[in-house]
């Protein structure tokens, strides 16, 4: 099997590529959400039948303190994992479904750095999490 960016990413910070961590960078490496720690052991399974679930958190936690992993915690929701990028970009986080939709906007990027330097300071990074409602979706609640 070819390997994958984060396995190259691991490699480099010098971490031993254990099976049991090379599984878990496979699950991660092929998500193409953002899975909460179940989702990332039950998706793990399939590859390994005899993965704890202990395993994965060490592992994810292990992945995040080394900066090849990002931890979100979008609202209330259990925390979601997903590959460290050099690319910036913010979330769109839907209150109904749980679906987490990623963009980039260049526009709001320049009028953070406007604020910050019209309050005499300098930008050194942001994460921005909007809370959405499908415009389809029936108003259900206003939480």
């Amino acid at each position: 099997m070819l390997e994958t960016a984060l396995e190259k990413c691991i490699s480099d910070k010098n971490l031993r590529l254990t099976p049991q961590r090379q599984v878990v960078a496979r699950v991660l490496s092929n998500a193409k959400d953002h899975p909460d720690v179940n989702e990332i052991h039950q998706r793990a399974l399939e590859l390994d039948a005899g993965i704890s679930i202990a395993t994965v958190y060490r592992t994810l936690r292990l992945f995040e303190e080394a900066g090849i992993l990002e931890k979100h915690e979008f609202g209330r929701a259990r925390p979601r994992y997903e590959e460290a990028t050099e690319e910036h970009h913010d979330h769109l986080i839907d209150v109904n479904s749980g679906d987490i939709i990623e963009f980039q906007n260049q526009e709001i990027e320049a009028l953070q750095e406007q604020v910050a330097h019209e309050n005499g300071m300098r930008l050194i990074g942001h994460r921005m999490e909007l809370y959405v409602r499908s415009l389809n979706a029936s108003v259900v609640s206003d939480k």
